[in-house]
């Protein structure tokens, strides 16, 4: 028993002894955690410089776009075809995706060898052995008379504008073949294809092998959207925010960037950490000075590394006594299928030694493990720096999502990570240390990169699809030049219509006469109460105009009006006015004072009168619209037209009194309120409603009312969006077609959601973030689609709207005979104030359609308050003239 725990000792101790040996030859191969998060912050520096414009073009790691949009949402279908060329064989596939309806693969595939004469001959003969493989796994399945979609796995460096085509950078690996360098792969292999007549195939994508492997694993876990590649080569791929990629347009959406890691350090960046063997590996490769970071990792080099690291260490008499053989000698005799079977948990130290037998060498114990110890090193060094450049990934998409913790699954294929038995498991536990911020899931690429090819196809032909049913109904918003001179007819038709005598009581554009006469001529001046009441505040203001200045200093105080006045009777809502007209007087120290009075009634009303007790006189009785243009007519003498586009719309202009029938008189002018919401409502504009906007009137408090202003104005902008949305989710092409309760809620899309939408500023995370408040758990692709929804709504409203203004521009220049106007618009509305683009798409619009007019639009301050006080003023002035007279 003694003799036995004596071995034991001295077999502890001999190792040991044999791994202190092996750790001081081998120290810089050991890295600290230091160490590693510093390479991870450099590989961060590096992604920064490769998704850059002005930097990429110099930086080491590319971080080439690829094109794919979208990572599959289960409701892919149909039958496909793959090829993977990049590895020591070639495989075809045929893969059949959702048989059923669910989840679910079935695939059917054939592997061709890829003879070296072949991958180092000449390009076309590679491309035509290539597509001969093609024909040769159809015509065994019995495909030639299917015209099937392809996608094309093709793991070297190119440099994509489309999913479609790919120019390649560099050959990697063991592939020389001549004259396909910064050629597009794709058009070469069709090309190839064209010679088989009975085969029909179109190639829908170029995928690298690691997007591949994050789209197959894609398809089995949601949350997978970053895919690694730790085989014969290395390389890695992630969801990127198309913020952030320079070398695309557009910032809408996520887009799969390769990143190339294999090529990090090709710079000079990890020349403090390549060791003596790194280097002479890479003199002795087939592409010196590329790809340091993969000659430091990929199991096309891990053998080689452990084969000069064992040559160094018996030539210095550490190992087999100082002998070497012919083997150990030779490139490429020990490979890494051997590094794994050294590192085996139980039979590592006899594989060991069969090796190096093998080998031609006689290793003694302490050989044994020594050399089994150098294969951990190198590939634990492998899976750290690994690790890193991985973690550095992961933090960028935290970053990006702007989440404290990250919950995402790597996608991972690669026969090093396969085979060897402890990479996995020490690649994982390095980084879950490095990103403790992140919850990781790795997930094993089932069928690898070959499937993941179908999946990228799978993908597209739905997008594709699913693009040209969001395309159709965006469509309906979309209205031509040709229908907004349309329009711009038809709103002068009603106009006119609504001026005459015989057609005004049956015009659907009333145009009211205002009795507003005049425009301010700065000469007002004096003391004057407005009152405004429109909403569920009641507002009375004291407004003092100097003559000349043109200054006006206002005080005011808000009232509330509480629910049940508001529901009462009339008489009491106008005994709860008199009283805080009361109340303000008295603040004021005004009470008893004698006042003109302008009042904004937002309401149609016959008659009114106020109790006599307070000597006031109610000169003006003012729409907000005109109040709008009165409060801009003060500033700026050329303004003679009022816009309201906020939750409602309408518009005011001057009109000439000879063009008034309704009221007696020719000369001079009278504001007209056109009250233009109504304009459509006898059908005329029928042709450009779509089926939103039927289902939007129909549900509204009015139905058949109001038809212009109901395709124009912010309180109806938001329901049609629900109602799209609504369309959408039901066809499948939103929300994974589930419609929530809060989708199903009127109202609950409020215009003010648009506006926030559709900011410039705003990151699809944060309209995500918006989609969730209103109970929409939104992918970021749903986000785009309610993004594109919205602008379709609005930039219909603001190009309808711009379409009736420039009918009135266009009137008031030919009204008074002049080759060309410049006038001026007031305008209020919180749909023009606040929507990031309504005001630019009216401007443009009006420009457009009236380029003989040029037009200038002003923001109104307080048409509302301010604007009656105006009036009122200009009405007094206009008094006192015709008495004078």
């Amino acid at each position: 028993m003694f003799a036995v725990h004596l071995m034991a000792f001295y077999f502890s101790k001999l190792k040991e002894d044999q791994i202190k040996k092996v750790d001081r030859f081998l120290y810089h191969m050991r890295l600290s955690d230091d160490t590693l998060l510093d390479i991870m912050r450099r590989f961060r520096a590096e992604m920064e410089k490769g998704l850059a414009k002005d930097t990429n073009p110099t930086a080491a790691v590319k971080m080439l776009p690829t094109f794919v949009r979208a990572i599959p949402d289960g409701s892919e279908n149909g039958e496909f075809l793959s090829l993977d060329l990049g590895g020591s064989k070639f495989r075809v596939l045929k893969v059949q995706v959702a048989e059923e309806g669910k989840r679910h693969v079935q695939m059917e595939s054939q592997f061709y060898p890829t003879p070296n004469e072949i991958i180092r001959g000449n390009g076309t003969e590679l491309f035509e052995y290539v597509a001969d493989c093609l024909a040769d796994f159809m015509k065994s399945k019995d495909l030639k008379h299917k015209k099937l979609p392809l996608g094309l796995t093709f793991s070297f460096p190119c440099r994509q504008t489309k999913l479609e085509e790919g120019v390649l950078l560099s050959w990697t690996k063991k592939f020389k073949a001549r004259g396909v360098q910064d050629t597009d792969v794709v058009s070469r292999l069709t090309k190839a294809m064209r010679r088989h007549k009975d085969m029909d195939v179109d190639i829908l994508a170029l995928v690298n092998d690691t997007v591949g492997t994050m789209m197959t694993c894609a398809y089995d876990d949601p949350y997978c959207e970053v895919g690694v590649i730790i085989g014969t080569g290395t390389n890695a791929c992630y969801m990127e925010d198309m913020s952030n990629i320079d070398l695309v347009e557009g910032d809408e959406g996520r887009m799969c960037i390769n990143t190339e890691w294999g090529a990090f350090g090709d710079d000079g960046a990890l020349e403090d950490i390549r060791t003596e063997f790194d280097r002479e590996l890479d003199l002795g490769s087939l592409n010196p000075g590329k790809q340091m970071f993969e000659k430091m990792i990929s199991g096309l080099y891990l053998g080689e590394l452990v084969r000069l690291i064992l040559l160094k260490m018996a030539k210095a008499g550490l190992l087999f006594g100082g002998e070497k053989s012919s083997a150990l000698h030779t490139k490429g005799k020990i490979e890494t299928r051997h590094v794994a079977a050294m590192e085996k948990y139980k039979e590592g130290l006899a594989n060991t030694r069969e090796i190096l037998v093998d080998l031609g060498l006689e290793p003694s114990e302490a050989d044994c493990i020594a050399v089994q110890h150098v294969c951990t090193i190198v590939s634990f060094r492998s899976a750290n720096l690994c690790a890193a450049a991985l973690a550095a990934i992961l933090t960028r998409l935290r970053e990006n999502k702007k989440v404290e913790r990250l919950r995402t699954t790597v996608g991972v294929d690669g026969t090093l990570y396969k085979i060897h038995p402890q990479y996995p498991k020490r690649l994982h536990k390095v980084v879950r240390k490095l990103v403790p911020s992140c919850d990781v899931r790795f997930l094993l690429s089932e069928s690898g990169s070959t499937k993941g090819a179908a999946m990228v196809t799978a993908v597209a032909s739905r997008v594709q699809a699913q693009r040209k049913q969001i395309d159709k109904v965006l469509a309906l918003f979309r209205l031509t030049r040709e229908q907004l001179v349309d329009v711009q007819a038809k709103m002068r038709a009603e106009l006119e219509y609504g001026l005459k005598k015989k057609s005004h009581g049956l015009a659907t554009v009333r145009m009211l006469p205002t009795y507003v006469c005049g425009l301010p001529d700065g000469t007002e001046k004096g003391k004057f109460l407005a009152l405004d009441l429109g909403g569920t505040n009641f507002r009375v203001l004291l407004v003092k105009i100097r003559s000349g200045r043109r200054s006006v200093r206002m005080y005011n105080k808000i009232f509330a009006i509480p629910l049940e006045i508001m529901q009462g009777t009339g008489e009491e809502l106008f005994d709860h006015i008199v009283q805080c007209i009361a109340d303000f007087l008295d603040y004021m120290g005004l009470k008893g004072a004698s006042l003109p009075l302008g009042f904004t009634f937002s309401f149609p009303c016959r008659q009114m009168s106020i109790d006599k007790e307070f000597d006031l006189d109610i000169v003006a009785v003012v729409n907000d619209t005109v109040g709008t243009m009165m409060t801009c007519g003060y500033e700026d003498p050329n303004c003679e037209i009022g816009l309201i586009a906020g939750t409602g719309s309408n518009m005011c202009y001057m009109e000439d009194m000879r063009n008034i029938e309704m009221v007696e008189g020719d000369e001079g002018k009278m504001c007209i309120n056109t009250e233009w919401g109504g304009f459509g409502d006898n059908g005329c504009i029928d042709d450009i409603r779509t089926r939103y906007d039927t289902e939007v009137d129909e549900g509204s408090l009015n139905p058949g009312k109001q038809r212009y202003e109901k395709m124009t104005s912010g309180m109806y902008l938001g329901e049609i969006v629900r109602q799209i949305l609504i369309d959408l989710t039901k066809q499948g092409l939103l929300f994974r077609g589930q419609i929530s309760e809060r989708l199903r809620t009127r109202g609950i899309f409020e215009t003010k959601f648009l506006s926030q939408i559709e900011s410039d500023r705003l990151a699809l995370l944060q309209v995500r973030t918006i989609l969730q408040q209103l109970g929409l758990d939104s992918t970021c692709e749903d986000s785009i689609v309610v993004k594109e929804v919205c602008g379709a709504v609005s930039r219909r409203a603001a190009q309808l709207c711009g379409a009736g203004l420039a009918a009135i521009v266009e009137k008031r220049r030919e009204d008074q005979g002049l080759e060309h106007l410049r006038i001026t618009v007031g305008v209020d509305g919180t749909l023009y104030k606040l929507h990031p683009h309504f005001s630019r798409i009216l401007q443009e619009t009006v420009k457009e359609l009236a380029p003989r007019c040029d037009v200038t639009f002003m923001l109104s301050e307080d048409g509302s308050g301010k604007g009656a006080a105006l009036i009122t003023a200009v009405a007094k002035r206009l008094q006192q003239a015709q008495k004078e007279n």
